[in-house]
């Protein structure tokens, strides 16, 4: 890269997310001092326009991802793994074995990965002091295990909703309600992953706030499989039932896309060559422009003269504003994501797709002077829109509850609560949530996220605290559970108990 000395202002935006750091501001100019690999990173964040590609720079291309880098003899690109070796483009470090990371991965003991019996039935224990309701022994594969269950009430629990839509629901951080004599604050809505929308309902802020018990109330309706309807500040109304798909606004979405507009791109660039001249994927996370594309290149598709509108990522890849839009943008019109077009280079009849992820909705152009006239697809651009469309998975709507069993609910279990807490995060003792297995939060005390829909409905229950009533166990070996301090005048054989559980 170069610098314009005369747009150049000295903020230092380029040094600061410079990869390789070779970008120093100096004497209130940015001064590219060290290793350039042309990654484009300083380009994208400096206000001026001052950074350029620099026609001089000698390196070879690096094609493992979309940044392109074009790295000199002897040094790294961007992301520190490639690396130019006499030439040639090699990937530094060395392959890894199982072995080498056993440790770290910690998969634990096998004979105590499920417990003998479940929590679910078994009862609260109160004051927290006393042993738990039933603390098990039996043998696995030679082995004695000991399993505490307990009905433990978790007063500081949430719920994390996925879901599978592209439809638009509101900005990230906006709160959440629902109406219930009244608007109450359940969540907010948190960032989107691929292909859905997230949103936090619950944690300790809100169901010790005023409107705690509304919304206790609301997600434990959705543990049970109950709907319930969601309103985002100034966003969209919701109605969610777990394992169905969402319906925002009043539209049911029926499927998840099978990737952003990049990677449909990737996936089916073979078929896409034929299907137009030029195709445009609209996706409210990266939308993709077919003939400037990694993929589309590689198949010696030439570039068209079409430029569309967004902040572009790396070639053919561009974040558009988020909307009601077409896939999740801003973008009502499909013509209106174009930017301007090269119209002395367009020869009449030219095709052009342009498309959302899921292929449900799509429009065929074909250029007549200066303009693009909707037109009849052809059968091949009706055939990447056929896989398109076969390709995309039902959309469901799903949760994790989020809870901690690293206060009193431990008591039950041990007298020494810390030993506990080690020996879950050595994999000592495995903890199961109504027979699911959780995964467990690395760092202090027991925090956990589990799928709901493993959890037998009717065994979350609900107390006006508020918290919510959660099936526990513990499983681990007779010799960790003394080693832990646990309650051992409690231990009955788990033949016996279930026989009682049977008479």
């Amino acid at each position: 890269m170069k610098v314009d000395l005369s747009k150049c202002k000295g903020c230092g935006l380029c040094e600061e997310v410079c990869p390789l750091e070779a970008i120093h501001v100096k004497e209130k100019k940015a001064n590219i001092d060290g290793i350039c690999c042309e990654c484009k990173t300083c380009a994208k964040v400096c206000p001026e326009g001052a950074l350029l590609p620099d026609e001089r720079h000698e390196g070879i291309q690096c094609d493992a991802c979309p940044v392109m880098c074009s790295i000199p003899e002897g040094y790294f690109g961007a992301c520190k793994r490639y690396f130019n070796e006499n030439g040639r483009i090699v990937r530094k470090g060395r392959i890894h074995t199982y072995e080498e990371v056993e440790e770290l991965v910690r998969e634990g003991d096998t004979a105590v990965e499920r417990p003998l019996i479940l929590g679910i039935g078994s009862g609260t224990t109160y004051p927290d002091f006393r042993p738990s309701p039933f603390i098990v022994q039996g043998q696995r594969e030679g082995v004695e295990i000991v399993t505490v269950v307990t009905e433990a009430p978790l007063s500081y629990s949430g719920l994390k909703l996925k879901l599978d839509t592209d439809f638009y629901i509101g900005e990230e951080g906006k709160n959440v309600y629902i109406k219930r004599r009244g608007k109450r604050k359940v969540g907010h809505v948190c960032s989107e992953e691929y292909g859905s929308k997230m949103i936090s309902l619950g944690g300790v802020n809100i169901l010790t706030s005023k409107d705690g018990l509304f919304a206790a109330k609301a997600i434990h309706e959705i543990l049970c499989g109950k709907k319930v309807t969601l309103y985002v500040d100034e966003g969209a109304e919701v109605e969610i039932t777990l394992g169905e798909p969402p319906i925002v606004d009043g539209k049911r979405e029926e499927v998840m896309r099978v990737g952003c507009g990049s990677a449909t791109t990737g996936l089916f660039a073979p078929l896409m060559m034929h299907a137009a001249d030029e195709i445009i994927i609209l996706d409210g996370h990266i939308t993709g422009l077919f003939s400037e594309h990694p993929s589309g290149k590689y198949l010696g598709k030439k570039r068209s003269p079409i430029h569309i509108k967004g902040k572009k990522s790396t070639d053919g890849r561009y974040f558009l504003n988020k909307g009601r839009g077409i896939g999740g943008t801003d973008i009502e019109r499909p013509l209106d994501i174009i930017d301007h077009v090269e119209w002395e280079k367009v020869k009449d009849g030219m095709s052009l797709l342009i498309t959302e992820t899921t292929g449900r909705f799509y429009a065929f152009y074909r250029a007549k002077g200066r303009d693009f006239i909707e037109s009849t697809p052809t059968e091949e651009a009706l055939r990447f829109l056929e896989l398109l469309r076969n390709s995309c998975e039902r959309s469901r709507t799903t949760a994790v509850l989020s809870a901690g069993v690293g206060g009193s609910a431990r008591a039950g279990v041990t007298k020494n609560p810390l030993k506990l807490t080690r020996a879950v995060h050595e994999g000592k003792v495995k903890i199961t949530i109504g027979g699911a297995k959780p995964f467990i939060f690395p760092g202090g005390g027991i925090n956990f996220l589990v799928d709901v829909e493993k959890i037998k409905y009717g065994s979350i229950f609900l107390s006006p605290t508020p918290s919510f009533i959660i099936p526990i166990e513990y499983t681990m070996r007779r010799e960790t559970f003394e080693e832990i301090g646990g309650h051992i005048e409690a231990i009955r054989p788990v033949e016996e108990v279930l026989g009682l559980k049977k008479g």
